[in-house]
C-alpha cells in the first residue's frame, strides 16, 4: 500500500485562524448572502457600510460590485476610490491590502492563503497580499499568498500572478512576466489591448 500524502480527517484550524468566533463568521456570510449581495448596484456607501461593519478598513469613494466575495472583512483594507469589480473575490483568510485609486477587474481573484502540500494533515497558512496604489488587476487575474503588485502595475486579463510584480510595469501570462514599463502618460488604446475595465 502506497503511503498517504493527503489525509484531510487530520486537518485542523491552526488557533483564531479566522480571527473571529465561528458564530461571528457565519453571520457576516448570510449579511454577504442577503443584504449585501440582493443590494442594487448603485448602493456602494450600503455595501460599504456593511464591510466596516464587520472589521473591514474601507476608505472613500470605494466601489465594490454587489457580486463580490469577501471572506472575512476584518483582515481587509481598502484606500480611496478603489474599484472592485463583478464576481471578484477577496479570498481574506489572510489579510489584503488594497491601495488607492487600484482596480480589480471582474472574476479576479485575490488569494491570501493555501494549504501545504508536502504535509499529510494538509496544513492550512495565511500569507499577506499587497496591492499597491494605481495598480489595475484586468479580468479574471488571479493573485498568489504572499505576493505584491507594485504602485502604478498594470497584469494582463488571465494572468495567474505568483511572485511580487515591480511597479510602474505591465505583465501578462502564466505565471505572469513583465512585458514593458507603464508609461506615465497613459495611452487609452494600448491598455484596452491588456483587459477590460471592471466600471
Amino acid at each position: 500500500m502506497q503511503p498517504r500524502v493527503q489525509d484531510l480527517g487530520k486537518f485542523s484550524l491552526p488557533p483564531n485562524f479566522r480571527g473571529r468566533p465561528a458564530w461571528f463568521v457565519q453571520l457576516w456570510w448570510i449579511v454577504q448572502s442577503t443584504l449585501f449581495h440582493c443590494s442594487p448596484q448603485f448602493m456602494y456607501g450600503w455595501r460599504n457600510f456593511l464591510l466596516r461593519l464587520f472589521g473591514a478598513r474601507i476608505g472613500k469613494g470605494v466601489i465594490v460590485r454587489p457580486t463580490a466575495e469577501i471572506t472575512y472583512p476584518w483582515k481587509l483594507t481598502i484606500g480611496d476610490h478603489v474599484w472592485i469589480g463583478d464576481h471578484v473575490t477577496l479570498y481574506t483568510l489572510g489579510e489584503i491590502y488594497i491601495g488607492d485609486n487600484a482596480c480589480v477587474s471582474q472574476y479576479s481573484y485575490i488569494c491570501a492563503a493555501a494549504h501545504d502540500y508536502l504535509k499529510p494533515t494538509f496544513d492550512i497558512f495565511a500569507r499577506k497580499v499587497v496591492i499597491e496604489p494605481e495598480v489595475w488587476l484586468a479580468t479574471h487575474v488571479f493573485v498568489a499568498p504572499g505576493v505584491t503588485v507594485g504602485r502604478g502595475a498594470v497584469v494582463g486579463a488571465c494572468s495567474v500572478v505568483t511572485k511580487d510584480v515591480p511597479p510602474m510595469t505591465i505583465s501578462a501570462g502564466n505565471p505572469a512576466r513583465v512585458l514593458r514599463p507603464r508609461p506615465t502618460d497613459t495611452n487609452e488604446d494600448m491598455l484596452s489591448s491588456v483587459g477590460q475595465q471592471s466600471r
